[in-house]
Formats: structure tokens, C-alpha cells, sequence
């Protein structure tokens, strides 16, 4: 991980840092938006005034949203790992997409719109899974402690609970976020088995969790962010709603 900081710093500057930065916010506008408002609508839609889900539901819950989330999100997922990646190949080979815009209008008119979708479908396991463990995870751990330790519902009980979800996410979607990012970054197509069996052949078992620590560096305080902003965006809109927490 430091090599690849130092090696970006040296040849792209600090600012390619923050290569792919449009793209991200677009995966974020998409992806993140449909999870969230999915899971939390059937979350509501479930929760009575004598019971909530249970867990397995909340996991059921996460799964279809991800899954949805996950194809909203492809397009500018695929875009956001190649505009991340320009900066691992040498200049000849780069892309050089100018913002998401352009990278969007390039692909489609270059490799044709399915190229939008490359990869969706370890894409989509992958939104499952994060979304399953992220989400479901937090509500889990957050109504144990509520319920079993006399925690309050407070900015410690968030914090807590959404550290627990961020490790529990980052440790299960580590090897599908290793195939996500070889099958999207790669400039010709090939079949999933045929990647997996290569990829061990080379590697062993070792690629299962190759980048766990910056996953976890990237993923653990996005979760942890992501829970605290949700949690006190809930407050103040129960708030100006009237509604009782």
C-alpha cells in the first residue's frame, strides 16, 4: 500500500490521489442512494408497533437492496475502478477519461453501452454482500447492545456499532472485491472461471485477502462516517416531522 502511495505521489502528483474522484461521487449518487433508501423503505414497511424485523429479515432486507443498488451503480463503478487504475499503468496504455461525464460518453460510444455493465454480476454479488453485512451488521450489533448491555441509543452506541459493521463488511467482501477490480480494470474479456482459475494458479489462496488493510483503512471510517451522518439525519428529520424517536 505505501509503495502504491508513494509511487502515484512520484509520477501523477498529489493530485493523483484523487484520480477517479467524479466517478466516485457518481457511484455514490447511484449506489449508495438506492441501497440505503431501499433497505430503510423495507425496513419501515416490516416494522410493526409490537415487533421489528429479525435479523435474518434485515439481512434478506440488505441483500435485495444491494443487489439493486449494485446494478444502479455498475456503470459508475466500472468507470471509477478505470479512472483509479490510469494511474498504475504506463501513460501509452492510459485512458485519460476527463471526469465521470466523459468517461460515461467515451466508454459508451467507444466499447459500446454493454461495457457499462461489465462485470455487473460480481458486482452485484458483491453490493449483496456488502450491503448484507454493512447494514445488517449495524442494526444487529446496535439492538444487541441496546438490548443486552443497557447501552443508550446514543453517539457511542453509533459509533460502536458502525466500527463492527465496517470490519465485518470489509472482512467479507474482500475477495469478491478482488475479482470486481481485476474483471472491470481489464482491457479485454474473460469469463469468470477462467479468471478465478488463473488468479489461483499465480497466486494461491493468498488473493483472497490481498488489500484487506487498505480496504479496511477506506471502508472502516466510510462506515463508520456513513452511520453517524444516517443517524442524526434520521434524528433531526423524526424532529421536524414530530415524531417520537
Amino acid at each position: 500500500m505505501f509503495g502504491t502511495f508513494v509511487h502515484i505521489l512520484r509520477n501523477d502528483s498529489f493530485l493523483g490521489l484523487y484520480h477517479g474522484l467524479s466517478a466516485s461521487l457518481l457511484r455514490q449518487l447511484t449506489y449508495s442512494t438506492t441501497r440505503f433508501g431501499v433497505y430503510e423503505e423495507l425496513k419501515e414497511t416490516f416494522t410493526t408497533a409490537k415487533s421489528a424485523p429479525s435479523f435474518p429479515s434485515l439481512v434478506a432486507m440488505a441483500s435485495t437492496s444491494g443487489f439493486l443498488g449494485g446494478v444502479a451503480g455498475n456503470p459508475a463503478d466500472v468507470l471509477n475502478v478505470r479512472m483509479q487504475h490510469d494511474a498504475a499503468l504506463p501513460p501509452s496504455q492510459r485512458r485519460n477519461y476527463a471526469h465521470a461525464i466523459d468517461g460515461l460518453l467515451r466508454m459508451t460510444r467507444e466499447e459500446g453501452w454493454r461495457s457499462l455493465f461489465r462485470g455487473v454480476w460480481p458486482n452485484s454479488a458483491r453490493a449483496v454482500l456488502m450491503t448484507a453485512s454493512q447494514l445488517a451488521s449495524y442494526d444487529g450489533c446496535k439492538r444487541a447492545m441496546l438490548e443486552h448491555t443497557g447501552a443508550r441509543d446514543d453517539l457511542a452506541t453509533h459509533f460502536t456499532a458502525s466500527f463492527f459493521a465496517g470490519f465485518v463488511a470489509t472482512t467479507i467482501c474482500s475477495p469478491v472485491d478482488v475479482i470486481k477490480t481485476r474483471v472491470m480494470s481489464a482491457k479485454e474479456k474473460e469469463g469468470l472461471v477462467g479468471l478465478l482459475a488463473r488468479v489461483y494458479k499465480a497466486e494461491g489462496l493468498g488473493w483472497v485477502f490481498r488489500g484487506w488493510v487498505p480496504s479496511f483503512i477506506r471502508l472502516g471510517p466510510h462506515t463508520i462516517a456513513t452511520f453517524l451522518f444516517l443517524e442524526q439525519h434520521k434524528r433531526i428529520y423524526r424532529h421536524l416531522k414530530g415524531v417520537d424517536d
